[in-house]
C-alpha cells in the first residue's frame, strides 16, 4: 500500500496516531465466577513436559478445556433466548434446535465487529466506584452517563455499560450476587439503547441486566428485548475498569466470536483501541 492509499483509508485514519489496546475480557481460570445456568470453566493439563520426550530432547505440554458457551467474557448468539417459542425474526425455536444444534441464528453467524464503541460509565456518573447490588439502571442514568463521558452511542455502535461490579470478579459469591442482587440495565434502559440503533450491548456483570436481590436469573426481560425483539447482541462478564481509567469514552471496538456451528454463544476476547 502506498502512502497516498494509506492516507485515504478511512479505517486507518480513524485509528489513533499512537494506538493502545485495552483488554476488555476477563481471564479464564478454573473456579472463576459463572452463572448457575451454565457449566463452569475447567482447564487441566492433559500432557505435561516429560510425559513424552522426542529423540532430540524436545517435549510438549497441552491441556483439555471444558466450558459452557456463556462462561467468562462471551457474546450471546441470537439463538440464546426465545419468547413464546420464537427466536428473533419469528423463527420457530423448537424446529431450529432439532438435532442438537441450531440451524438458525447459530454462534457461527454472530459477526466479528470492528466498529465505534462507547463507554457509558454509569458508576462514574453516580460518583461511585461500584453501583449497589440490584440497582436498576434507567434511561435517565444512561443519559447522565452519556453527558458525563461526552459521548452517546449512534447507529451501528457497540455500547458498553459500566457498573463497576467487575471489581468483585475475584470474589465469586459477591460477584454473582445471589443475596444482594446485581446492578444492570432495566427494560427502559434497553429501549434507550435500541432507539439509538446499537448493534451490541455489553456489561461488566453476569447478565447484562438488573438482577434484583434474591431473584437470580428467573426473569430476563432485557435479553428478550435485545436478542429476540431487536436482534441486538449481548456481551457479558466484560472487564471495563482499565478502559474507564483511560477516561476515553469513544474508541475503536474489536471483537471476534468463535464460529461454533449451531451454538448459542461464544467466548470472546474484545479489545478497545484508544489513544
Amino acid at each position: 500500500m502506498t502512502s497516498a492509499q494509506h492516507a485515504r483509508n478511512p479505517l486507518l485514519d480513524a485509528l489513533p496516531a499512537e494506538p493502545r489496546l485495552v483488554e476488555l475480557g476477563q481471564p479464564l481460570f478454573t473456579g472463576m465466577p459463572c452463572s448457575p445456568n451454565h457449566p463452569g470453566f475447567r482447564m487441566v493439563l492433559a500432557r505435561r513436559h516429560g510425559d513424552m520426550v522426542r529423540p532430540d530432547g524436545g517435549s510438549a505440554a497441552n491441556e483439555t478445556i471444558v466450558t459452557g458457551g456463556h462462561v467468562g467474557t462471551h457474546i450471546d448468539a441470537l439463538s440464546h433466548v426465545s419468547h413464546e417459542g420464537k427466536l428473533h425474526g419469528g423463527v420457530d425455536a423448537a424446529q431450529a434446535q432439532t438435532g442438537g444444534a441450531f440451524s438458525h441464528h447459530g454462534a457461527e453467524q454472530t459477526p466479528a465487529m470492528v466498529t465505534r464503541g462507547v463507554l457509558l460509565d454509569v458508576a462514574a456518573a453516580h460518583g461511585t466506584d461500584t453501583l449497589p447490588g440490584g440497582y436498576g439502571i434507567t434511561a435517565d442514568d444512561l443519559d447522565a452517563a452519556a453527558r458525563h463521558g461526552g459521548e452517546e452511542p449512534r447507529a451501528g455502535d457497540v455500547a458498553l455499560v459500566r457498573t463497576g461490579w467487575a471489581r468483585n470478579f475475584d470474589d465469586p459469591t459477591t460477584y454473582l450476587g445471589k443475596k444482594t442482587g446485581v446492578p444492570g440495565i432495566t427494560e427502559e434502559a434497553g429501549e434507550w439503547l435500541v432507539a439509538r440503533g446499537v448493534r451490541a450491548v455489553g456489561s461488566d456483570t453476569t447478565a447484562c441486566e438488573q438482577i434484583p436481590p434474591g431473584t437470580g436469573h428467573s426473569v430476563l426481560p432485557v435479553h428478550r428485548l435485545l436478542l429476540v425483539d431487536h436482534g441486538v447482541y449481548i456481551m457479558e462478564h466484560l472487564a471495563l475498569e482499565d478502559l474507564a481509567a483511560t477516561d476515553q469514552h469513544a474508541f475503536v471496538f474489536v471483537v471476534a466470536p468463535l464460529r461454533i456451528v449451531g451454538g448459542t454463544g461464544s467466548p470472546v476476547r474484545p479489545v478497545a483501541v484508544v489513544a
